[in-house]
């Protein structure tokens, strides 16, 4: 990785919940869906669909939409600035074509990078089977299609630090405390997201949450490189 020009890389995360508030808003066929979908792990449980719905629904693009995409780059003289920029609100059309126009217009090319924690499993594949429900055009970014594997830009701070011990799993919380990095759970996780989205109508707190992840990601990334990281002075939100 220390050939990697950090300036080219985009770090992000998003905020995901369900896409209505409860399992009987769904309309039948996606109760019904959702129902097979999920019966081994309800049954497990023991969980009614209703409950399992307000749950966990918003980790499956099927059944949940994203409020908010955090996106973050390092720049200045040393790399010891961030700007953070969030695409957030209730229409998630909207948002995803903003965050296409920026995938587009600065990170098409085959030197720029995105970044994410687990981002592989989870942040990118959710965006782009987002973008094909809502008959948006997938940009050269998150494109797998026709790609060799070398030829996918796509960077996942989980995955580095498996180094290739694919039954291993950390936390972003976790490993920020691991490598001394100021931990980005202060406030709320990612199990009270919809709750505050729903309940609360607070979409102002998810996305500080969500920039302090993206955050969290970046400095992971740079401790990874053995780079020091920015310090809280050094974010600028744009």
């Amino acid at each position: 990785m220390k050939h990697l020009n950090i300036s080219n890389i985009l770090f992000l995360d998003i905020e995901t919940v369900p896409v209505v508030p409860e399992y009987e808003n769904l309309s039948e066929d996606m109760q019904d869906n959702f129902a097979r979908k999920t019966r081994y792990q309800r049954e497990k449980e023991n969980i009614p669909p209703e409950e399992f719905y307000r749950q966990k629904a918003g980790i499956w693009a099927e059944f949940g939409k994203i409020i908010c995409i955090s996106t973050g780059f390092i720049t200045g003289d040393e790399h010891t600035e961030f700007r953070i920029k969030s695409f957030s609100g209730d229409d998630e059309h909207s948002l995803l074509l903003e965050f296409k126009n920026l995938l587009d217009r600065y990170y098409s090319g085959p030197d720029k990078y995105l970044c994410a924690h687990n981002g592989k499993e989870f942040d990118f594949p959710y965006i782009a089977r987002r973008m094909l429900i809502h008959g948006i055009d997938i940009p050269e970014a998150l494109q797998l299609f026709g790609k060799k594997p070398w030829e996918v830009r796509h960077l996942d701070t989980m995955e580095l630090w498996k180094f290739g011990d694919h039954k291993h799993y950390t936390s972003l919380s976790l490993l920020s405390s691991v490598l001394r990095i100021p931990s980005p759970k202060d406030d709320i996780d990612g199990s009270q997201v919809a709750k505050v989205y729903y309940e609360e109508n607070n979409l102002e707190r998810i996305v500080h949450y969500c920039e302090k992840d993206t955050v969290a990601v970046a400095r992971i990334f740079l401790r990874m490189m053995n780079r020091d990281i920015f310090p809280d002075e050094r974010i600028i939100r744009v």
